[in-house]
């Protein structure tokens, strides 16, 4: 018969377990630090060396790290996502920045139609909230704020999904984005018709969600994304006038 007897489970590894699955579920996040041993002991009601053998387990299976007299962090475990080489690629080649918002947009519309459907009260409150403080960027009119606040705006949505290798993998193409690898963001929030635009587009994802509204949440995502794009194609052909332009001034100044 297959039975086997039932072991009891030790301290260490129901730790383990708990602290995988806030990694896994995105809640807690890379390079995050975990609270001090003491607390962290207290909050799981465990020992200390038991405390101590998970957080052990935890380190030798790359999920955790330590950090000499900063105590233990959730370990960047995104970094491996994409080679060097390949964000390299990503970096000086055009065709990549088309090709990541098609990406995008397919995915983040399936995080919104998902969320409308799957996200609690209490994911779709998280989204509301941010978009306030969008509003309230906007009019201070700080580029940076907007698009720090676009970027949770956005994973917010994703995590509302509840799908945790979409959110991984999500996470992990936006921390490219954060680093300038496919386009200054910034530079979309400087242009005031754009900033309105902006806003009122991110608007009407949120008000699909809130509806619980998964055709218009993902519609109102497949439409922002493809401004996007319209708007970067628009600003890479003005760059190139403008660099054919200085070229031919050049030659003209030269022939004087």
């Amino acid at each position: 018969m297959p039975f086997t007897k039932i072991q009891t489970e030790k301290l260490s590894q129901s730790v383990v377990r708990q602290i995988e699955q806030l990694i896994l579920r995105g809640i807690l996040r890379p390079g995050e630090r975990l609270p001090s041993e003491r607390e962290l002991s207290d909050r799981l009601g465990v020992s200390r060396p038991s405390l101590r053998d998970a957080v052990a387990d935890l380190q030798a299976r790359g999920l955790l790290s330590s950090r000499a007299g900063a105590g233990i962090y959730v370990a960047e475990v995104l970094g491996s996502a994409f080679s060097g080489a390949l964000v390299q690629l990503f970096a000086t080649h055009d065709e990549a920045v088309f090709d990541y918002i098609a990406f995008r947009r397919d995915m983040e519309g399936l995080a919104a139609e998902r969320a409308a459907r799957l996200g609690s009260d209490t994911d779709l409150k998280v989204v509301d909230v941010i978009f306030q403080k969008m509003e309230a960027a906007h009019l201070k009119r700080d580029p940076t704020d907007e698009a720090a606040l676009d970027a949770q705006f956005h994973l917010a949505i994703i995590e509302s999904s509840h799908n945790v290798v979409m959110l991984h993998m999500m996470r992990s193409m936006y921390d490219l984005l954060r680093q300038g690898v496919f386009y200054n963001r910034q530079m979309m929030f400087r242009n005031r018709t754009t900033r309105e635009l902006l806003l009122d587009q991110h608007r009407a994802i949120n008000t699909g969600l809130q509806a619980r509204d998964p055709a218009a949440a993902r519609a109102a995502v497949e439409a922002h994304l493809t401004y996007v794009e319209q708007s970067l194609s628009d600003q890479l052909r003005a760059d190139r006038n403008e660099a054919i332009a200085q070229q031919r001034f050049q030659h003209e100044q030269s022939r004087t």
